[in-house]
């Protein structure tokens, strides 16, 4: 039987000069439906506090399965959305897995994924 093991995303959006309101009200609307979503454990939209054009949306997820299941949802139809609209002027997207302290420390050569858009 294999070990579930917590796994996270987080997204740092940044919007096109005079879009950050626009921005971020868009991406509000994935707030509650993110929460809602089977295996989600947290989901949160953060406004950085030194530059109005960047944001940051962030999820941890029971397990891979949970949060794979998440990113094939029409919830995710949005960025795809708001870089097409020109309202993005980049993004930069990683998931994230926990790892053991020996991991951490380089004795593992675990599998690296990395999304950046």
């Amino acid at each position: 039987m294999s070990t579930q093991i917590p796994v996270s995303h987080m997204a740092f959006v940044r919007a096109r000069a005079g879009r950050s309101a626009e921005l971020g009200a868009r991406l509000s609307a994935l707030i509650e439906p993110s929460r809602n979503a089977p295996g989600c454990l947290s989901f949160a939209l953060q406004h950085s506090q030194c530059d109005p054009e960047l944001w940051l949306v962030s999820g941890f997820w029971d397990n891979q399965q949970a949060m794979t299941a998440y990113f094939g949802s029409p919830a995710m139809q949005i960025f795809a959305e708001l870089v097409q609209e020109l309202v993005v002027n980049s993004l930069d997207f990683h998931t994230f897995k926990d790892v053991s302290a020996a991991q951490a420390l380089g004795q593992s050569q675990a599998a690296v994924h990395k999304l950046v858009g």
